[in-house]
């Protein structure tokens, strides 16, 4: 299938000629034909699937081929993303695909000034796209009125819930007019997410594109076991001795991120973070830098990292494993993007153990084992008897299913039995 296939306008037809656009994605080919009937929609596919497109250029053509109730230039079309950096990553697709129609739109977010922003409302726009918080300081301010709105597009409803914005979500939905075509996006549908899609969509179509499992499948692994203290001098010695022309390094907190940059410094390798605390032009300074390749390494927590899209990054490491399984998906799917390969590397300490077997249970594969590195733990020997084997420093991960040679869980010694699982938290770092 093609774009062509599609029955898009001439003017969308030309905007994906030029940014290089041929074939659509699964969630593309699924979603644009049911959102051009103007039917609701509920689908499940994490970032990277295409999704932003999925419903952008529904949205511009069904806009370009109507004509607004009123002469104010007031927005039909809102979309609600969760971060800053996935709200001006979907304005900048707006711009992409909508290059040759008369439709304006602008990004509202918070962590800046609002002046740019309330200038380009009042100038008049068509499509907005906005973070919760600032889209509700605007409206209470009497910037934004939404009882025009025809068309809204809820993305990544589940970091919604994650961030604690679901209720700021609610507040804005109780605002929009009940006539509207509602886009509803998730990777995944936990009670709460599922509760939401099913008082705002009207009898929706449900597309399910790529699994949490699968995304992990098209990413070669491989897990290092490493004393807690010994990461720093493991992902210097990656860096040293791996082709990583730029690699994006996760951890748990904002603190760790911080840590990791400055050591990084001292070593003489350019990094810089990415998390809550920073500005937000500090954090658009600091993906600007990645993306040329001035930086070589960009250390983020899993809110920063959400909705961050670098073309041909090969990349990413798990300096610290997330806890909730996931969360590792998100992670790793920031590379091996629209079918190009990618690598992740994922460092174990003792303590998480057990999140890597939970990610391994997601998964429904194990992750091969890097042997014979520099800083191999004693302590992970035991585990990773159970684990594949891979030649350090660059793994596959083509197996999957029962190994034979894993000891039964009734085999392991009276120091695992009595081992303490890491708590699970369900808070999350911004």
């Amino acid at each position: 299938m093609t774009f062509q296939d599609l029955n898009l306008i001439e003017p969308i037809q030309r905007a994906l000629t030029t940014a290089g656009y041929k074939k659509p994605t699964p969630i593309q080919a699924q979603s644009i034909p049911i959102a051009l009937q103007g039917r609701d929609l509920l689908a499940c596919a994490q970032t990277g699937t295409g999704k932003t497109a999925a419903f952008a250029i529904p949205i511009l053509q069904l806009m370009a081929g109507s004509k607004p109730e009123s002469r104010s230039r007031q927005a039909r079309a809102l979309i609600l993303a969760p971060t800053r950096e996935l709200a001006i990553q979907i304005g900048e697709s707006f711009d992409a695909y909508g290059k040759n129609l008369p439709l304006r739109h602008t990004v509202i977010f918070g962590g800046v000034s609002q002046h740019a922003q309330t200038r380009n409302l009042q100038a008049g726009i068509d499509i907005l796209v906005a973070t919760p918080g600032r889209l509700l300081d605007l409206m209470n301010q009497g910037f934004i009125k939404l009882d025009k709105i025809e068309f809204f597009v809820l993305d990544e409803a589940d970091r919604m819930l994650d961030m604690g914005f679901i209720h700021d979500v609610k507040r804005v939905i109780r605002q929009l007019p009940a006539r509207r075509q509602t886009l509803f996006f998730s990777a995944t549908m936990p009670p709460a997410v599922a509760d939401l899609a099913n008082g705002i969509l009207t009898r929706p179509e449900k597309v399910a594109v790529d699994p949490v499992s699968s995304t992990a499948e098209r990413v070669e692994q491989a897990v290092y076991f490493v004393e807690k203290k010994q990461k720093l001098g493991l992902l210097i010695h990656l860096l040293n001795t791996e082709d990583i022309p730029s690699v994006l390094v996760f951890t748990r907190t904002k603190h760790g991120a911080n840590r990791v940059v400055k050591d990084l410094d001292k070593k003489g390798v350019r990094a810089e973070a990415i998390h809550g605390n920073k500005s937000q032009n500090a954090r658009q300074q600091a993906l600007s830098n990645f993306k040329a390749r001035r930086t070589r390494v960009l250390v983020a927590t899993d809110i920063a990292a959400r909705g961050i899209d670098v073309e041909d990054l090969t990349h990413v490491i798990n300096y610290d494993l997330p806890n909730i399984p996931e969360t590792y998906v998100h992670r790793i799917g920031r590379t091996g993007r629209a079918g190009a390969s990618g690598t992740a590397f994922s460092f174990c300490d003792q303590e998480e153990q057990a999140y890597l077997r939970d990610i391994q249970k997601l998964a429904g594969q194990r992750i091969p084992v890097a042997r014979n590195h520099p800083f191999q733990m004693e302590e992970g020997q035991e585990a990773m008897q159970a684990m594949p084997t891979a030649t350090a420093p660059r793994q596959t991960a083509n197996g999957s299913g029962r190994d034979p040679n894993r000891p039964h869980q009734n085999n392991r010694s009276n120091r695992n039995k009595n081992r303490r699982r890491p708590k699970r938290s369900n808070a999350v770092n911004k």
